[in-house]
């Protein structure tokens, strides 16, 4: 890239951040305490039972044996901080969400052993595993572990004790966002379960957090501010646990802590109507930005955990839904359903797990999903992540081969889309979502990418308009790897769905191409698809599917 260029990205990357991320990050870097071995306060008094939590997949497949992120590994042959592997999949292996997964009491015996294989494989600040991101989420994990009734031995309290301290001089303010809500939860979860001035510091300094970050990162329709159903899911778990957690300490709970409870009670029915909101026929996430299955519990383990809570699902939804403090609109006419992302990019300071997704949708019948975007596969700074951030990898327009927004690195973004003129309608029946964004304003003419959506009971149409029209635009269809593509001629043809259904596909614009691609529904998978390119012509396309 030319100095020229390179330079204005690091400037539209860096004008969005926030003081505190600048000095944040500074003295992460030059600060670094010393580990306080002292010995650990008393335990907390639990007054109530602690109620039991979303459960996510088994991880540990042998006493010492992990499947993670679908790769498989042991302790025998890497360790705990294999230089081999991808960071993601280090970081995975020092959370133990094991501990809490699926039929986890069977694997007790192995839990035991595994903790006390950790804190002897782990010097305290030492490692992947000594990462605040890492270590709040194992605080978690072992004190739920515990509070279901499975007993923590003297070392494993005493490391417990050691990892809050740790975490407390170590918080991810240069990140902000889910990274220190979640190291904030953690001083929480320390804070009531030992007893005494030094945990209530812990749990002070963790609800003063959660409770300025809860204004912040939770919109009013209920949405998390990143934009990321995985995310949004993560954080409702984290809603969740918290309100757990305060009342079965709740003699123990000062003022503060009480309106921490008030407050994570309040959100839950919004996020979980989000979340349904979010959701296809078969219960799992749509795919917009960084989003995966398998890394939060799935929506049903979620609506199981916030019923025993006691907490309500945010009623019905309409079948016209702009999620408008989010920006997703959805529309459902019987079995169909549309999920279109007319959203920023997300929170201007941290847009990390922002995708080039602008104007991209995703469709299902039923329980089958039928158009998909790209998802997610990999983290890291490599060029498959890239591609996976790119405009091209969602169903959407693509302009000269170029992003939308300015995805580079891992996690960074420069120019941004913006998204104007969104709005929701009906008329006779046919359901209407439309916006528009200026992602490509700096290609010759400044073309303005126009996108509407019409959902009827039997027909989906989407209409693309460029304007200016420009060269080299195509509206790009990711198909769900189970959906056959069949081409009838240069503009139609049939989708065979499983069991032999069809629904047909016609275009409007230039001669549409079919091509070979790839769909990434979980980390570390990678399932072969095909999607339908249509070329915009003089400025304008249109893509119908029909399955009366």
């Amino acid at each position: 890239m030319p100095r020229f260029a390179e330079t204005l990205r690091y400037w539209h990357t860096l004008r969005h951040l926030r003081p505190v991320q600048f000095h944040g990050r500074a003295w992460f870097r030059l600060y670094r305490p010393r580990p306080d071995m002292s010995p650990p306060p008393p335990l907390g008094d639990v007054a109530m039972p602690w109620i039991a939590a979303a459960a996510r997949r088994p991880s540990l497949v042998g006493p010492r044996a992990f499947e993670l992120l679908n790769q498989a590994g042991s302790l025998d042959e890497a360790g705990w901080d294999d230089p081999g592997r991808d960071k993601l999949w280090r970081y995975h292996q020092h959370y133990f969400d094991d501990l809490n997964a699926a039929d986890a009491g069977e694997r007790a015996a192995w839990h035991r052993a595994l903790i006390d294989d950790w804190i002897a494989g782990n010097p305290p600040g030492r490692g992947s595993g000594w990462e605040p991101y890492p270590t709040a989420l194992r605080i978690v994990n072992w004190i739920k572990w515990a509070l279901a009734g499975q007993a923590l031995s003297p070392a494993a309290v005493a490391s417990l004790a050691v990892q809050a301290r740790w975490l407390r001089g170590r918080l991810e303010w240069h990140l902000l966002g889910n990274h220190l809500f979640v190291n904030a939860k953690a001083l929480v979860f320390a804070g009531l379960f030992f007893g005494g001035r030094e945990a209530r510091r812990w749990r002070s300094a963790g609800v003063a957090i959660l409770r300025r970050e809860l204004d912040e990162q939770i919109l009013d329709d209920g949405g998390h501010f990143e934009l990321s159903p995985m995310y949004h899911a993560l954080i409702l778990e984290d809603l969740l646990d918290l309100a757990n957690l305060l009342r079965a300490f709740g003699p123990s709970l000062d003022a503060e802590d009480r309106a921490l409870l008030v407050e994570c009670e309040a959100w839950v029915p919004a996020m979980r109507r989000w979340l349904r909101a979010m959701s296809h026929g078969d219960g799992d996430i749509a795919l917009f930005n960084d989003a995966a299955f398998a890394i939060a519990p799935p929506g049903a383990e979620l609506a199981g955990y916030a019923a025993r809570l006691g907490f309500g699902d945010g009623g019905d939804l309409p079948d016209a839904m702009h999620l408008s403090a989010s920006g997703y609109a959805r529309l459902a006419r019987g079995e169909a359903l549309l999920i279109a992302d007319m959203a920023a990019v997300g929170p201007d300071y941290i847009p990390g797990h922002a995708h080039a997704d602008t104007l991209a949708c995703e469709f299902s019948l039923g329980a089958q999903r039928i158009i998909v975007n790209g998802g997610t596969s990999v983290y890291g700074a490599g060029p498959e992540r890239l591609r996976q951030r790119g405009t091209a990898a969602h169903s959407t327009v693509v302009v000269a081969g170029r992003n939308s927004s300015d995805v580079w690195g891992g996690f960074r973004v420069a120019r941004r889309a913006r998204v104007h003129a969104a709005r929701l309608g009906e008329a006779g029946g046919v359901l209407e979502a439309a916006a528009a964004h200026d992602g490509y304003r700096i290609l010759p003419g400044r073309p303005i990418h126009h996108r509407r959506w019409l959902l009827s009971g039997d027909r989906l149409r989407v209409e693309d308009r460029l304007d200016p029209a420009a060269q080299d635009a195509a509206a790009i269809f990711h198909l769900h790897p189970d959906v056959v593509l069949e081409s009838h001629g240069p503009s139609e043809g049939r989708l065979i769905l499983p069991g032999g259904r069809a629904v047909r596909w016609r275009a409007e614009g230039g001669e549409t191409v079919s091509a070979a691609g790839s769909w990434h529904p979980e980390f570390g998978r990678s399932i072969p698809n095909r999607h339908i390119v249509v070329p915009l012509r003089d400025g304008r396309s249109a893509f119908e599917l029909i399955w009366a």
